[in-house]
């Protein structure tokens, strides 16, 4: 399961997150870092001072994804905005087409 267009590549697998009983929503590049996490969390009984380490790998592996998507975004909005001052029609609608169905 990788996702398409990201540098980062999936290190945890879909059985390990299953295991690690892993919400769905956090199943990303990332989730290899925190199942350690929660293991650590659990076992410091969620002591915030606990596990700092862990957290602050896991949170700037989050940055880094949340930043490449700005920065690919940014490229598009160039690419778009290169286009309409050349008169081209923009190749990636900001809005489908569905979405304006009646």
């Amino acid at each position: 399961m990788e996702v398409e267009g990201s540098s980062k590549k999936m290190i945890a697998t879909q059985a390990e997150m299953v295991e690690a009983k892993v919400p769905i929503p956090y199943r990303d590049q990332c989730a290899h870092l925190l199942i350690p996490l929660n293991k650590c969390r659990q076992a410091e009984l969620y002591l915030p001072w606990k596990c700092e380490t862990e957290r602050h790998i896991y949170e700037k592996c989050q940055y880094e994804l949340v930043m490449e998507r700005m920065i690919k975004m940014q490229k598009i909005r160039e690419q778009q905005e290169a286009n309409s001052k050349s008169g081209k029609k923009s190749p990636i609608p900001l809005i489908p087409n569905t979405a304006n169905a009646s």
